[in-house]
């Protein structure tokens, strides 16, 4: 997979993996704090099997984050953690350990 620098390019960033299922979507983008929010995001690549992913190179700590998957806004299934948002829904939470 293509890596994606995102956030700070400070020494500290690590290379962390992402993917979502999502077979019969035409476009999935990852966005969140490490995005400003931009509804262009980061775009995932499709895989064969129905998996999209990329990489993505972020500072350790929390980044709050959404999928848009077809122009719509979605949970990451296979987040481990979510907090509530200022529009009535949730952010998703990814944690980056520091080594």
């Amino acid at each position: 997979m293509e890596q994606v620098k995102v956030g700070s390019t400070h020494s500290t960033s690590r290379r962390i993996p992402f993917s979502v299922n999502a077979p019969r979507a035409e476009k999935v983008v990852v966005t969140g704090d490490f995005t400003d929010w931009s509804r262009d995001g980061v775009p995932l690549r499709r895989a064969s099997n129905g998996q999209w992913g990329t990489v993505l190179s972020l500072s350790p700590g929390e980044h709050q984050y959404r999928l848009i998957i077809d122009g719509e806004w979605c949970d990451d299934p296979m987040a481990k953690k979510q907090v509530p948002n200022e529009f009535g829904g949730c952010n998703c939470v990814l944690e980056v350990r520091d080594r």
